[in-house]
């Protein structure tokens, strides 16, 4: 929670210190590259990958499960070695994939290479962060890793208000700020690995690179399949490179507010219950496996529908305390709210896609996440392409861009439920009717609260100079009224509790008819 208000922070002060324009979008294209990938490690994508494996070779014995994991840090180190020299070389060939609508402005496609040569070694150390950071979540240790990327905020706060100033090219400092943030980052890693007495010696050895070759093999299909979101914003980003100015602005803040509950419920909720999951299935407890998924998959409902409705409804306002309340920002907070307004349906998808990917990833069934990643890829690419450039209105094709990738983490999401329930997995607990029922009304009303509390709001609350007065009004009252709904239609704390009882030893796997 802490680093998403802070990433919040972060973005307000970009968008008031540098506002939309071709700087900020040359920028954000360069942060684009490397942040995709920290997403595509961090965020807890690392650790359901990894955990099964790292779990695995508590089995055979500390020495030989210390030094299989000391050879995959150190075939990592060389490999990403190379990458990162690879793309600080190659960064305009990065820029023409990722963005090469910006080549239609020469300063904007040489602003973007300077940037990206500079932001690119961060992979280097958010990798070894995700590494070192999914050692520390197979040990029960889920603190330092969560609050890393709060380093990263810092950084890019700092750098823009107090560094941006000192240079001829302001923006600049953010790219910096990047690197910087990358080497903290993997330093406050080594005292939490100290602690827990796992801190990871890089092995170079080639006969063991080639043993240990199979194993990032076998992983890379479970990394891709929990990290579409990611791939799905980079396309997004392609198609939005060729729209009007400020279309990949727009896309980022939108994306950003999705973030904030994805993290906090989704991968929160995800990264909990993989430990647990794992411990299940290699004791073959099948029946007390579905009722851990049963429980993540009843708080994905309870928190995604008001959310999801809720960012829709109070787009406008949101982006308000982005962008300020300048008249000269009104373009972008419309243009803004619009594109987080068709981006909204995509959250019950994205969080269900956190949780169920723990269940596939603990059982290491990587096909099936890698096969609706594809899918779900291959359908918000064909859907972009359809909506932004042949259906929707000047105006609107970046928030088609944005529903075709909502419509793409739903299927997604319906996807990998549809698996589990087929081959009998995941056996879904009784009352899900009722639960359904009681959540659905009690976010209808409380968008029927919102519709009037925004009017309100309007009226009796300066929108102008209270963007953030009126925005916490609507918040608050609108949780309140969800909350109390729920309470008057039955629902209470023992219905959502975790099921706890001990792991059952040898139990045999159980599937539902």
């Amino acid at each position: 929670m802490l680093s998403r208000l802070l990433g919040f922070a972060r973005d307000v002060v970009i968008a008031r210190y540098f506002g939309v324009g071709p700087a900020t979008d040359a920028f954000l294209v360069a942060f684009r590259i490397p942040n995709f990938l920290r997403r595509l490690f961090s965020d807890g994508s690392f650790s359901l990958a990894f955990l099964p494996l790292l779990r695995g070779t508590d089995g055979k014995g500390g020495v030989q499960g210390r030094l299989e994991v000391d050879t995959l840090f150190g075939a990592l180190i060389l490999l990403l070695l190379q990458i990162s020299l690879a793309g600080t070389l190659a960064a305009p060939l990065l820029i023409a994939v990722f963005a090469p609508g910006l080549f239609a402005q020469p300063l904007d496609s040489a602003l973007c290479t300077d940037m990206v040569r500079i932001t690119f070694p961060y992979l280097f150390f958010i990798v070894l962060t995700a590494f070192a950071g999914g050692i520390l979540n197979s040990r029960g240790h889920f603190a330092v890793p969560a609050f890393t990327p709060v380093l990263l905020n810092l950084c890019m706060i700092i750098g823009a208000i107090w560094f941006a100033p000192l240079l001829d090219r302001p923006i600049m400092a953010l790219a910096w700020a990047v690197l910087l943030a990358g080497l903290l980052q993997f330093a406050l890693q080594i005292p939490a690995l100290a602690y827990t007495g796992h801190v990871p010696r890089p092995h170079f050895s080639l006969r063991r690179f080639r043993q240990s070759w199979p194993l990032l093999r076998g992983v890379m299909p479970s990394l891709l399949g929990v990290s579409v979101p990611q791939l799905n914003i980079l396309v997004d980003t392609f198609f939005a490179s060729f729209l009007m100015s400020g279309s990949i602005s727009w896309l980022y803040y939108s994306d950003r507010y999705i973030e904030l509950p994805v993290a906090m419920v989704g991968v929160a909720l995800g990264t909990a219950i993989l430990p647990r999951l794992a411990n299940l299935h290699l004791q073959g407890d099948g029946a007390h496996f579905s009722e851990v998924l049963d429980w993540g998959l009843r708080w994905v409902t309870l928190i995604s529908l008001p959310a999801a409705l809720g960012l829709g409804m109070l787009s406008t306002p949101l982006m308000a305390c982005v962008f300020g309340t300048d008249a000269a920002r009104e373009t972008d907070i419309v243009m803004a709210a619009r594109s987080l307004m068709a981006y909204a349906p995509a959250l019950p998808g994205l969080i269900a896609v956190r949780v169920l990917s723990s269940a596939y990833a603990a059982r290491h069934d990587s096909g099936a996440l890698l096969t609706s990643g594809l899918l779900a890829v291959l359908v918000n690419g064909g859907l972009g392409v359809a909506l932004a450039f042949m259906a929707a209105p000047q105006g609107w094709r970046h928030a088609a861009l944005t529903l075709s990738t909502a419509l793409a983490a739903l299927l997604q999401g319906g996807f990998l439920l549809h698996k589990l329930l087929r081959t009998g997995i995941y056996c879904p607990r009784p009352g899900w009717g009722l639960f359904l029922l009681r959540t659905g009304f009690a976010a209808l009303i409380m968008a029927v609260g919102l519709l009037y509390g925004d009017k309100q709001s309007l009226r009796l609350i300066m929108p102008i100079e209270n963007s953030y007065l009126r925005l916490c009004v609507l918040v608050a009252g609108g949780t309140g009224v969800y909350f109390s709904v729920l309470w008057l239609g039955g629902v209470r704390r023992r219905h959502l509790h975790a099921p706890l009882r001990p792991v059952a030893a040898a139990a045999g796997i159980q599937r539902c008819d």
